[in-house]
């Protein structure tokens, strides 16, 4: 048969659905039990929700949202095959959009990345969003450099895997900045999106678009401190050696949720991996 259309009723029954909390499995369920086909009903429910989305935004004067990274749904599998290496599901928030993996990265990966990092550290910087350029800021005082995206084959098999993982283009990435955060070190609640209306972000926003997610890797395990907070939910993922904390952010505004900071090291030195994902292709 052909496919329905998606008319008034059918969107205020999907809106409803989804507001009711129907996971998308029973909702794509429910539409082939109304003649459906299964492909078909996927698309048009995502079709749906990006109309609402577009038309919430529009009305409320709102940014429009962008496609993000979505590597699983909820109650989805406990273990993710990304490329070459099995990646755990720890955690699975909804919102903000918050996925804890466990074992991302082997011990022997996260010391390499730290061995080969540890001589260009420089203090860390943050972007002015008024003048575009990096400058170091109070809020944050940890040291860190930059790896090239495929800098080297280490980087490369982690951002291949990390692509896999998140079901994201390789391109797509920036590359791994790694950080070392020591004793009474921190970095404050901010957004890793950029602000379309303030004059320094034109230039990164050329090169790729806007930031739709992070993927924050831990190197080691500090002794007592540094996790990754969100306040918005009251939520926060520990500094565990090997894990990672990814989360989305749709559009450049608070309502995603997305403030998230790394509370201050107590005792011991902490050390991650950030990796950002753009919309378009990053060079």
């Amino acid at each position: 048969m052909d496919r329905p259309e998606i008319d008034a009723a059918l969107m205020q029954w999907l809106l409803e659905r989804v507001q009711s909390g129907a996971s998308p499995e029973d909702v794509v369920a429910a539409m082939v039990g109304r003649g459906w086909k299964e492909g078909d009903a996927v698309a048009a429910l995502e079709s749906a929700m990006r109309e609402h989305l577009e038309a919430h935004a529009r009305d409320n004067d709102l940014p429009p949202p962008e496609r993000v990274p979505a590597p699983l749904a909820l109650n989805g599998p406990s273990v993710i095959e990304a490329g070459d290496r099995r990646v755990t599901v720890l955690a699975n928030l909804l919102h903000p959009r918050v996925v804890v993996f466990g074992s991302v990265l082997s011990d022997a990966e996260c010391d390499a990345l730290v061995a080969m990092g540890r001589e260009r550290l420089r203090p860390s910087s943050v972007m002015n969003m008024d003048t575009g350029s990096d400058e170091v800021q109070s809020g944050r005082t940890s040291d860190g450099m930059f790896f090239r995206r495929g800098e080297n084959a280490l980087c490369d098999r982690v951002e291949r895997r990390l692509a896999a993982l998140v079901d994201w283009p390789l391109e797509n990435g920036e590359g791994l900045q790694l950080l070392r955060y020591g004793p009474g070190a921190e970095y404050k609640p901010h957004y890793d999106y950029f602000d379309p209306a303030r004059v320094g972000a034109s230039g990164t926003l050329a090169r790729g678009g806007q930031r739709v997610a992070s993927i924050v890797m831990y190197l080691n395990t500090p002794a007592h401190g540094g996790a990754t907070t969100f306040p918005d939910a009251r939520f926060e993922v520990a500094a565990v050696k090997g894990n990672a904390a990814f989360f989305t952010y749709d559009r450049p505004h608070p309502m995603t949720g997305s403030l998230h900071g790394g509370a201050p090291v107590i005792e011991g030195e902490k050390w991650v991996a950030t990796k950002w994902l753009r919309v378009g292709r990053y060079d």
